[in-house]
């Protein structure tokens, strides 16, 4: 064999010998995989939808600084009651990213069938499950307010803690303590209304719409009289006069309109029986403050401290 073809032949060797190196133990630009298990940091990321303003307040305290966990409201902070309502395109967007979907439940969100049919995987806290119901005139079926009691509220809110604790182990203890200080400040906010409204002497009431039995039960409040059985549906001209009667027989001195509403025929009460309009709020809209169902209903017990005296 000739020197040149020596040559050649060596060329060849070490350059397979450099590559195999450069395998074994050289430089490597690829990256390696990141492993899913043991020590790896994956970020994980958990979107809590709630379906209209009181359970946003509600699961926005117990997931307060949670790691990764966004709380959405389902409808708009002003859509109100949820009677009869539609769920919008937007309203569905809001859901497209949803793990969980907090509810009232006791037949509030009357669109829950197309919610389950749409998103089968969405897990569903309902947080009025196992407060008793109070059942509605006629066939109206069993009143949805139960929020509106705060012994009811705080069973809801400790529903949706326990649940999220639940569904979401990895932050359960965080779940839970602020479930425990939520719990507290409603507590407080109980203590208090009961100081101030259980020894009234007046105790009839004329409320808006039938929003307020559960609140009119904790407090033992009489609802004489109910303006607008539906919000919006203006009340018929005999169940105005009816109305207007029983003010006048029982000496009722104060009607309760409600902010999200035309307070029109509770004017016209007021104007043929000398009562005055007091606003009570349901606590259906307001701020997204994590603060506002204890602000709320401190004012409503303002008011009621004022029109009850």
């Amino acid at each position: 064999m000739s020197v040149k073809k020596v040559k050649t032949l060596w060329v060849v060797v070490l350059s397979v010998l450099l590559v195999f190196l450069s395998g074994c133990g050289g430089k490597n630009d690829s990256k390696p995989a990141v492993s899913q298990t043991g020590d790896s940091k994956t970020e994980r990321s958990l979107t809590i939808a709630a379906s209209f303003y009181p359970m946003y307040i509600f699961t926005l305290n117990i997931a307060k600084d949670v790691p990764n966990v966004k709380v959405v409201s389902l409808t708009k902070p002003t859509t109100g009651c949820l009677h009869d309502y539609a769920l919008t395109p937007d309203d569905m967007k809001n859901l497209e990213g949803a793990q969980i979907l907090v509810i009232n439940g006791a037949g509030m969100e009357g669109f829950m069938d197309k919610v389950k049919g749409q998103m089968p995987d969405l897990k569903i806290i309902e947080s009025s499950q196992g407060i008793p119901l109070i059942q509605g005139d006629g066939d109206e079926g069993d009143n949805p307010h139960v929020w509106l009691s705060i012994s009811n509220a705080i069973t809801q809110v400790n529903t949706i803690g326990n649940q999220l604790a639940s569904l979401d182990p990895a932050n359960a203890s965080q779940y839970q303590e602020n479930t425990k200080v939520y719990v507290a400040k409603l507590e407080d906010l109980k203590t208090k209304m009961h100081k101030a409204l259980d020894g009234v002497q007046q105790r009839n009431i004329v409320t808006f719409h039938e929003a307020f039995p559960y609140f009119s039960k904790e407090f033992n409040l009489n609802i004489a009289g109910v303006i607008e059985r539906e919000p919006g549906s203006a009340p018929s001209a005999k169940e105005l006069s009816e109305t207007i009667e029983q003010i006048k027989s029982i000496g009722i001195k104060a009607l309760f309109a409600e902010p999200q509403y035309p307070s029109k025929a509770a004017d016209t009460i007021a104007k043929e029986t000398g009562a005055k309009v007091y606003t009570l709020d349901p606590v259906v809209t307001g701020p997204m403050d994590a603060d506002a169902y204890v602000n709320i209903m401190e004012s409503n017990l303002t008011t009621l401290q004022e029109a009850l005296k």
